[in-house]
């Protein structure tokens, strides 16, 4: 069996009383990428800093390769666990040249650390700049300098803290795909911490979701994504319809007709949340009433408030008749109906979740 690159066991920090960490615990393995995501002030940063020996947990361990590097009796300083860091900043040193960057970590023979310096710079396409200095640089290649320094020592694990939110959007996403595909190729365990959803989503093969300090949620993105273990959780990976009912007889009343809550007692509030894109609405039947199939169930009229084009989609605001709640639907393309249509909207059952409050 593979040991894991890094473990944490129940680790736990307060400041001031109060915990910001709470007994969190978690696995990478080697060549795995997992996203430690989270709202700011959750605790995804402090976690980071305790796991890099730049804080100190309260309780807990810490071992790397299967061997203990932190609990509240032993401590390995930061530069023996062979970890490696990324921050948003780069922190590159402005009076050392692209090559001195990269090798200011290497503690080997002059002839090995050029081979390793020249390895990686041709890995992440910067060998021309070598000699150049940091202010001479984008932001982009700034990036990739950093990275490229923080492997130069093939540290075990990689820490990762919000490392392309100064990017632009054009930009971003490839440079985060090259930089998957090298942190791959190194075979270190990767913890990046982020607040944005579809960073996640796009880097991961696991994902972590934090709130107020705990792990609410872990598993590859798909099924985070398509399980949410509450609301708060569905909301966090994308816009969300909320439908109020209150059960009765294992069934809670909707605009759309019954839904099934089992197992919830009689008199429980419960929220039906779905997204924006499986909020269906009927072409063929618009203004004049409803051809439902069997299982998108009953049929609601709404009344159109807003439309906006999104780019790849319009987003469609509706008031229904039911309750006069506001609910959104993501149509494909560009469909821009005029304030105060009448349509009627359905739902996909399967892609509805039902939560207890």
């Amino acid at each position: 069996m593979t040991t894991p690159r890094l473990e944490i066991r129940n680790i736990i920090k307060s400041f001031g009383g109060r915990r910001v960490v709470d007994d969190v615990a978690l696995t990478v393995m080697p060549g795995q990428v997992t996203c430690l995501l989270g709202p700011s002030g959750c605790g995804k940063s402090t976690t980071l800093r305790i796991i890099a020996g730049v804080d100190m947990q309260d309780s807990g361990t810490i071992h790397v390769d299967g061997k203990l590097v932190c609990d509240t009796i032993t401590r390995v300083p930061p530069e023996g666990r062979s970890i490696g860091l990324m921050f948003q900043d780069f922190a590159l040193f402005p009076h050392l040249s692209v090559a001195e960057n990269v090798g200011f970590g290497l503690r080997g023979s002059v002839k090995t650390n050029a081979a390793r310096i020249g390895e990686l710079l041709e890995r992440v396409g910067m060998t021309r700049h070598l000699n150049a200095y940091p202010h001479e640089l984008s932001g982009g290649e700034q990036q990739r300098i950093a990275l490229a320094r923080a492997l130069a020592p093939r540290p075990k694990i990689m820490l990762m803290d919000e490392p392309f939110s100064g990017l632009d959007d054009r930009l971003r996403d490839d440079i985060r795909d090259e930089t998957l595909a090298v942190l791959k190729e190194e075979g270190a365990g990767v913890l990046l911490v982020t607040h944005e959803p579809h960073e996640a989503m796009r880097m991961a093969d696991e994902i972590a979701l934090m709130r107020d300090g705990k792990i609410v949620q872990r598993g590859a993105p798909y099924n985070i994504y398509n399980a949410p273990k509450d609301k708060e959780a569905a909301g966090f990976f994308s816009d969300i319809n909320v439908i109020h009912g209150t059960v009765s007889g294992a069934l809670t009343d909707t605009p759309f007709g019954q839904f099934l809550a089992p197992g919830v007692p009689d008199g429980t509030n419960v929220d039906i949340v779905i997204r924006p894109q499986h909020l269906k609405i009927d072409f063929d039947r618009a203004g004049r009433g409803p051809n439902p199939t069997p299982s998108d169930g009953t049929p609601a009229r709404g009344i159109v408030q807003r439309a906006r084009f999104m780019g790849n989609e319009s987003l469609v605001e509706f008031k229904m008749d039911f309750d006069g709640s506001i609910l959104r639907a993501a149509v494909p393309s560009v469909f821009l109906p005029k304030v105060g249509t009448p349509l009627w909207l359905m739902i996909r059952r399967d892609k509805c979740f039902v939560f207890a409050r």
